[in-house]
């Protein structure tokens, strides 16, 4: 019978790793045993799998499903072919190993979302009801305490064996799940992008194979690929990202919900980019594209931000006004025209002026606060003004023209025709 240092490697059981370190080419291990023992062994093997079974189904609440036929045999066929393995191997020690089976059983753990803890307890219960068993045909299979020692050092070798292949299988699952995640993600992002838009149902079958939240806003987020090329953006899950694509950019669920502003600034630290603003999630695109058309004006200087990330809500005149440069230069040629044969610096000096006196009010007071000097210089650049312009600063259409242009010019640095 079995004495207590035997009685300490079964308990030892799986998951401690506790039994000595051996291969389970280590056929010490195996060939100890009397040779005929495999051969007495393999009458009872179905025996002692319905036992095994009983425990697992009853002991672990994620493997007890009695009306599931499909499931019971999967469990059966798991536990024969452990038994069948380790009979062989006491029986040939020489037998190849033989992990498939485990690590499709890891696959099917990964698959059903759970863990690896309820296997690892089903291999320690397995392993406990084949030791009994052992331990209590030891006499009749002509076994002394060191051949029950070997052996039981081997079942704990052995299930060590079961739990890599497991973990192996179990991990190439995860691997392979999220992987098809970001496939399907990238997948959405070409639909959201996509012109014309996607169909809704489309969108909506893929977003929830993706395992993303249909948002009720989204906002593109165009991305200088020079800017951040060392440091990844720190961002939620739930932002879509496209930064192997050849315009790196990102789609961010509801921007204007609590603290997403904030979690934008610190996740984008270190990248220039620029942030669309919010639209219904069938404006995708054309959230992204303004958020480009942000980012270009920022890289030529014409938008600035101290913290490096442009909003275009926070320049969408300026936006407006740049949507067509052709047609805003063609249109300065026309309203600047009157400054055309000054000096440079009367033309800069005039335009500041004029510039100020159309946004902030006529009163010489005013716009001589806003360019910090004497209201007696305002007058004096109102009245060139008015003699180079004439009736048509009296024109509300041409003084919004006027406006464009002039911010345009201020933007820009261009000089007046």
């Amino acid at each position: 019978m079995p004495t207590k240092e035997h009685t300490r490697v079964a308990a030892t059981g799986f998951g401690g790793r506790k039994a000595r370190s051996h291969d389970l080419s280590d056929q010490r291990l195996w060939g100890s045993a009397p040779a005929d023992v495999a051969r007495l062994l393999r009458p009872g093997l179905s025996e002692v799998a319905d036992q095994v079974i009983d425990e697992i189904t009853v002991r672990i609440p994620e493997y007890s499903r009695p009306a599931d036929e499909i499931y019971i045999k999967a469990i059966r066929l798991a536990v024969d072919e452990a038994l069948r393995q380790f009979v062989d191997r006491i029986e040939n020690p020489s037998r190849p190993w033989e992990p498939d089976v485990f690590r499709t059983i890891g696959r099917g753990e990964a698959n059903e979302g759970r863990n690896l803890d309820p296997l690892q307890t089903a291999m320690r219960l397995g392993a406990r009801v084949a030791w009994r068993r052992l331990t209590e045909q030891s006499e009749n299979l002509g076994l002394t305490p060191q051949h029950l020692y070997d052996l039981g050092e081997a079942i704990f070798v052995y299930l060590d064996q079961l739990a890599d292949a497991a973990a192996e299988g179990f991990d190439e699952a995860r691997a392979r799940a999220a992987g098809e995640i970001e496939r399907r993600r990238h997948r959405l992002m070409d639909l959201l992008l996509s012109q014309p838009p996607a169909s809704p149902e489309a969108i909506v079958d893929l977003a929830k194979a993706a395992g993303w939240r249909l948002p009720k806003t989204v906002a593109g987020v165009a991305l200088d690929e020079r800017s951040g090329a060392y440091r990844p953006p720190s961002l939620p899950p739930d932002v879509l990202s496209g930064l192997d694509r050849p315009n790196p950019c990102l789609i961010v669920p509801d921007p204007n919900g609590p603290g997403q502003a904030q979690t934008l600034e610190v996740g984008l630290r270190g990248w220039k980019a620029a942030v669309g603003p919010a639209v219904p999630l069938s404006a995708a695109a054309t959230s992204l594209r303004w958020a480009r058309e942000a980012l270009e004006l920022s890289r030529r200087g014409v938008l600035t931000e101290e913290r490096g990330l442009v909003r275009c809500s926070d320049h969408m005149a300026t936006l407006i006004v740049f949507k067509d440069e052709e047609l805003v230069n063609a249109l300065a040629e026309v309203r600047l025209a009157p400054l055309a044969h000054l000096r440079p610096s009367q033309q800069d000096r005039l335009a500041e002026t004029l510039l100020a006196w159309l946004r902030h009010g006529r009163g010489a007071g005013e716009v001589a606060a806003r360019l910090h000097v004497h209201p007696q210089t305002v007058r004096y650049r109102l009245r060139q003004l008015e003699e180079l312009y004439g009736d048509q600063l009296a024109d509300p259409d041409i003084r919004f023209e006027l406006e464009i242009v002039l911010r345009a010019r201020r933007s820009t640095g261009f000089e007046t025709p």
